[in-house]
């Protein structure tokens, strides 16, 4: 099985959505993939703590490395629960979902 440590690469998130936002229809169309980013966001921060690779992570699944790009990848791609699961399991994590009742508008 691979073991591979890796060092991420620097990125600030907060500047690219500030340089994105000004484009138009950049805002609807990100906020209407919230949730997608959110959990990709949560898969890679599991996978950079794991210090894994793709490579590493694909192997521990029992799949290929473009596989675990599409899945971390938000939008593209809409993921079953099971892989999901393989996912957490790979990176040394559990999934857990939740349902959060709607705040009144």
């Amino acid at each position: 099985m691979a073991e591979l440590k890796y060092k991420s690469v620097p990125h600030v998130h907060k500047a690219f959505l500030a340089k994105a936002r000004a484009r138009k229809g950049f805002r609807e169309a990100y906020d209407a993939l919230a949730l997608e980013y959110q959990v990709a966001g949560q898969m890679l921060k599991a996978r950079s703590r794991a210090g894994l690779t793709q490579d590493a992570v694909a192997e521990r699944m029992g799949t290929t490395k473009s596989a675990v790009s599409r899945l971390e990848s938000a939008g593209k791609h809409a993921p079953s629960l099971a892989t999901l699961k393989r996912y957490a399991s790979a990176v040394g994590c559990e999934l857990q979902v939740k349902l959060v009742r709607q705040k009144a508008t």
